[in-house]
């Protein structure tokens, strides 16, 4: 469960960040091909702080929980569980603030719920 944890969260902070420092270089959206007509029913006018976002909180916590699994140090499960939520949270707010459902986002809000889980499961605790 451990190896599938650390794929998990090494694949999130890969996509993650890739994609968040593109969205912040090119926040008109043009090089991933999304309009900016996607974000009319949210607070941007352009992708820069979601791509801030992305890179910050959903790439980042990945990264580190994945870093601090690898050593195997004491919050390694804390941290996993804190990139699944910033995973899910990502998702479930992109999908409140552009009204509009991909497929990706079923794929990505999955494996933070995935990571949370295995987490909680090999922090020691019993799933209910």
């Amino acid at each position: 469960m451990k190896t599938v944890l650390d794929i998990l969260l090494f694949f999130v902070a890969v996509t993650a960040l890739i994609s968040g420092v593109i969205i912040i270089l090119y926040p008109d959206g043009s090089v991933m091909q999304m309009s900016t007509d996607l974000l009319k029913t949210s607070p941007f006018t352009t992708f820069l702080v979601p791509g801030i976002v992305l890179t910050v909180f959903v790439g980042g916590s990945s990264l580190v929980a994945f870093v601090l699994n690898l050593r195997n140090t004491l919050r390694r499960y804390e941290w996993a569980i804190l990139a699944g939520v910033m995973t899910c949270g990502w998702v479930l707010v992109q999908m409140l603030l552009i009204n509009t459902i991909f497929w990706l986002q079923f794929v990505y809000l999955g494996i933070g719920i995935v990571m949370m889980l295995i987490a909680y499961q090999l922090k020691g605790k019993a799933l209910i």
